[in-house]
């Protein structure tokens, strides 16, 4: 189940689907669902758009790098394999469907987004492994975080979903791992995208899958390094 299906309609569910949907994080059966919505809900098909628009600058820091022809091979095979055994004639059903191109489009476009911090240098790619995401958020919070954690780069890409700091205030992310203690990742700069260094040794925690956190600390962060206010999201980093 997706943190947009657990938060549900009345507590921004739909904007955060629809980011999760352009991220490309969704299970297959999740992304169809919201595929068909885009095609018969205008709001949702804008929220959609609004979210592609809201990710695509992200990369524009990149330049573009021809593909190796291996990439492409190896997509004919995912994409065709069972059709090479038995041939048959293209659905127009499919090639005409307006959500089969949008969905297509919107995965292309989650994937950049999913690869911004990693720069596309020589193939092969990184192993999946390398890149997980995780949907941040707490009960009676309206604080939402989709995070990225890239161990090619060592950081941590943060995109703000919703939710304010207040005056005064500063978000901190923690790596909680287990029933150990959390370990400051430091201040989220503030704004809707941030982009956070991460020491060698959360690193290691990291690419076990531990859990991320978020708390709303005084200026400059929390004064006892462990969490002083509450904490307002929180969630498990998993693969891509």
């Amino acid at each position: 189940m997706t943190l947009a299906q657990d938060n549900g309609p009345e507590r921004g569910g739909d904007d955060l689907l629809a980011a999760e949907y352009v991220l490309g994080v969704l299970a297959a059966d999740e992304r169809q669902i919201a595929s068909r919505r885009i095609d018969t809900e205008t709001g949702f098909a804008r929220l959609v758009d609004a979210w592609e628009v809201h990710f695509a600058p992200m990369a524009a820091a990149y330049a573009a790098v021809e593909p190796p022809a291996s990439v492409k091979a190896a997509i004919d095979r995912r994409l065709f394999a069972s059709s090479a055994a038995a041939p048959a004639a293209p659905s127009a059903g499919l090639l005409g469907s307006l959500a089969f191109w949008r969905g297509l489009a919107a995965a292309a476009l989650a994937a950049l987004a999913v690869f911004v911090a990693l720069p596309f240098v020589n193939p092969p790619l990184p192993p999946p492994e390398t890149r997980l995401v995780a949907s941040l958020a707490a009960d009676n919070s309206n604080v939402k975080y989709l995070a990225v954690y890239d161990a090619a780069r060592h950081e941590v890409g943060l995109s703000l979903v919703s939710g304010e700091r207040g005056s005064g205030k500063d978000f901190e992310l923690w790596m909680i791992e287990g029933k150990n203690a959390p370990v400051s990742m430091g201040v989220i700069p503030a704004g809707q995208t941030a982009r956070m260094a991460v020491t060698p040794a959360v690193q290691r925690k990291l690419a076990q899958g531990a859990v991320l956190a978020v708390s709303l600390e005084p200026t400059g962060g929390s004064p006892t390094g462990q969490p002083t206010g509450p904490v307002v999201a929180a969630g498990d980093l998993k693969g891509i």
